[in-house]
């Protein structure tokens, strides 16, 4: 990640820029679709696209295995995006622990957030699939209310692509797909990641339960969906503030002594000036690159140079 982000992060300084890794830019900003597919989706949700368009999140893909196990896996670890939440500020204003998980999510009006928000566990693949395929067929009848022809329509979006919700499966990568953590700091995301994997690898040899939450020889538990529902949001709101997302964290295994969520450290009020909001930016911006300093692996881990038609990946 640091031979990644280290030749970014000079590029963005010789232009007297900095990246920031907030999951919102905090104040309001008017940013303009580059891309024939965002303009075609500017047209499909008219100004609800605003929360989605000045928001970035994290995206994991994970090989496949037991793949609906998965899904409801990753689909019930949604509350562990607490550890990593960047940002409490959308528009200059508080809004969440995480903002972005928010606005994201909830921000859109009931006919859109179907397609952003948490999906219910499922049985099995086949049942996924047929979800797909209605939430499609749907955003096909939107696109021609709009009056977008169906071959523009179907040049520029497909079943897989048209679902932007925490958990997706995909088929063209193909891997399962984990969009709930906001941007943050590289080595918490990395942290995150980790767990997550040693979950996921468990749940290869392990029966997957609706139940007590927890970590067994033989199974793992996670709660009813409803139940999540009520963790995700305390998460998104509160953050590891709150006590029953810890206990729950706790329970499904992740050390919350290793995360240090941004979001605690750059509230400052319920609202943001102009001035402030620069500040926490460029304080931010800082935190970035020593953190990315800090990945650079030591000497004695660094590839050994071979002779000079030896490529090293």
């Amino acid at each position: 990640m640091y031979y990644i982000l280290s030749p970014v992060l000079e590029a963005a300084n010789r232009q007297g820029k900095h990246l920031v890794p907030l999951g919102t830019p905090i104040t309001e900003h008017g940013l303009p679709s580059i891309t024939e597919r965002g303009h075609l989706l500017e047209r499909l949700y008219g100004d609800e696209l605003t929360y989605a368009k000045h928001c970035a999140g994290t995206h994991v893909h994970f090989d496949k295995g037991r793949v609906a196990e998965q899904l409801n896996l990753l689909t019930a670890l949604d509350p562990a995006l607490a550890l990593v939440n960047s940002c409490p500020y959308y528009d200059g204003r508080r809004v969440a622990s995480s903002a972005r998980a928010s606005m994201y999510r909830l921000g859109a009006h009931s006919r859109f957030s179907r397609y952003r928000d948490l999906w219910a566990y499922v049985d099995d693949t086949t049942e996924w699939n047929a979800r797909i395929k209605t939430e499609f067929r749907i955003l096909r009848a939107i696109a021609h209310e709009v009056g977008i022809e169906e071959e523009v329509f179907t040049e520029h979006f497909h079943p897989e692509n048209a679902v932007l919700t925490p958990v997706r499966l995909r088929e063209r990568s193909p891997t399962v797909e984990w969009r709930a953590p906001d941007t943050a700091l590289p080595s918490q995301v990395v942290q995150l990641v980790g767990d997550v994997a040693t979950l996921l690898s468990q749940v290869e040899e392990k029966d997957l339960v609706i139940g007590e939450p927890g970590i067994w020889e033989d199974r793992i538990g996670i709660p009813s969906f409803a139940r999540l529902r009520k963790l995700s949001a305390s998460a998104i709101v509160d953050g590891l503030n709150s006590e029953e997302v810890r206990t729950y964290l706790t329970a499904m295994g992740f050390e919350l002594e290793k995360y240090h969520p941004l979001s605690e450290r750059v509230e400052k009020g319920r609202s943001l000036t102009i001035e402030e909001a620069r500040k926490i930016r460029l304080e931010s911006a800082h935190l970035l690159e020593v953190d990315v300093e800090g990945l650079l692996p030591a000497q004695d881990e660094l590839p050994k140079m071979g002779n000079k038609n030896e490529v090293i990946d």
